[in-house]
């Protein structure tokens, strides 16, 4: 392991296998302003590592009630992202996602866990926010794709 590691994410031997989830709401999305690094002072969707015995759909159900409170009726899979982030010649980030789609069930909004807040955007606020890369365009793909409208 590289003589840097800080933590089981950072700088890892294998990519890291994560999950999101991208739940709305009466055409509202609902975001989270990272804690800590990777997402720190940066919105993007709840989620988080999946643990050993976990399926996908679990971890993002989990992470989604850990950072913000809610549960949702998750619709399905939306897609997958993979992330990498190059430190000179070593790896500092490589995360593999899965990003699932849903529609808020219950629950009182929170921020919790690594989140610092939660909130729901409208989706023509999106472009005002500094967010993880390539966060934005999914929303909005996930949007188009699951409930049929441009946004």
């Amino acid at each position: 392991m590289n003589s840097t590691a800080k933590s089981d994410i950072t700088y890892p031997q294998t990519p890291v296998l994560g999950t999101s989830v991208c739940i709305f709401d009466q055409g509202k999305v609902l975001l989270v302003l990272g804690a800590r690094p990777p997402k720190q002072n940066l919105w993007s969707l709840p989620g988080g590592k999946v643990e050993v015995g976990e399926s996908l759909q679990q971890a993002a159900e989990r992470e989604l009630l850990e950072e913000t409170g809610i549960a949702a009726e998750i619709l399905g899979l939306a897609d997958w992202i993979e992330v990498i982030e190059r430190d000179g010649a070593a790896i500092k980030y490589h995360f593999v996602i899965a990003m699932f789609v849903g529609r808020f069930s219950h629950g009182t909004l929170k921020a919790g866990d690594d989140a610092k807040a939660a909130r729901w955007f409208g989706l023509d606020e999106l472009s005002q926010l500094d967010m993880t890369k390539g966060t934005a365009s999914l929303i909005h793909k996930a949007y188009t794709t699951w409930f049929g409208s441009d946004c």
